[in-house]
């Protein structure tokens, strides 16, 4: 495997990177509960932000806003989830990011999942991807776009057409993995074939117990994930990690300490 990158998400990455040594790391831009206010809250703005983590030596990435959801048929909810997610990737282009991950989202019971897959197309295409979108495994919700295997390879049947598709990449959480009830024995074998890439691993433990649709995050060896799913799930995926994972009483370098032993 080529040489680790292991970060954590957290409020002030260039802080990380000085602390931590982090060599990237996850952040978001503006409130991700929030529909409007998204800006960069850093000195000098995505200049300052940009400059810093140059100068930091720590790679960025971004997680888009919790509220998007591209795939739905709620016009109220689809049409300015395209609009925050366009203001995303623009601004994690000024500050320098190297991708923008963006949960799969879902439609409604008793909607066709196709028009979900069909939204995701459009809206691919109505972007302009200045840097790179991952679109990330979902935890929960019996009609998701990217919580089961089927499910993720219909969507990337639909939007491997789209104008702009070769920008649109795969985050593998693996507490989302767990949750949803995937299969982890060959997990990023069965990933990769549907999606021939993964760009970036979400490595986090799971509270809860595989299948319960619950999207929980647990310190790395505290939850209900194998050790040695997570660790493969590392291994084979060849990808920057970001830890997702709870650090009140176990920092995010103590959990990378944990994670290095075992690979």
């Amino acid at each position: 495997m080529s040489a680790l990158e292991i970060g954590g998400h957290v409020d002030d990455p260039v802080e990380a990177a000085h602390c931590d040594g982090f060599p990237i790391a996850q952040t978001f831009i503006g409130d991700p509960q929030a529909w409007k206010g998204h800006a960069v809250a850093h000195p000098g703005g995505a200049a300052g932000l940009k400059a810093d983590a140059e100068a930091a030596g720590v790679g960025l990435f971004i997680h888009a806003p919790y509220v998007i959801n591209v795939a739905t048929t709620n016009n109220r909810i689809r049409i300015p989830s395209r609009q925050i997610l366009a203001r995303q990737v623009k601004l994690a282009t000024e500050v320098g990011a190297r991708g923008v991950i963006v949960h799969g989202g879902h439609v409604t019971a008793g909607d066709d999942p196709q028009v979900g897959f069909d939204n995701w197309r459009k809206a691919i295409e109505g972007l302009d991807l200045t840097v790179p979108i991952f679109i990330e495994n979902t935890a929960g919700g019996t009609n998701s776009m990217a919580r089961r295997l089927e499910r993720i390879a219909q969507l990337w049947e639909t939007i491997s057409d789209a104008k702009g598709f070769e920008n649109v990449g795969f985050c593998l959480d693996t507490c989302h993995a767990h949750a949803g009830g995937l299969d982890p024995s060959g997990l990023v074998d069965a990933i990769t074939g549907i999606t021939g890439r993964i760009d970036l691993v979400h490595l986090n433990d799971s509270r809860d117990a595989a299948g319960s649709g619950a999207d929980r995050h647990a310190v790395l060896g505290q939850g209900q994930c194998e050790a040695d799913y997570l660790v493969e799930v590392v291994r084979q995926a060849d990808a920057p990690v970001i830890l997702e994972t709870p650090t009140t009483e176990v920092s995010h370098a103590e959990q990378i300490a944990w994670l290095r032993a075992r690979l």
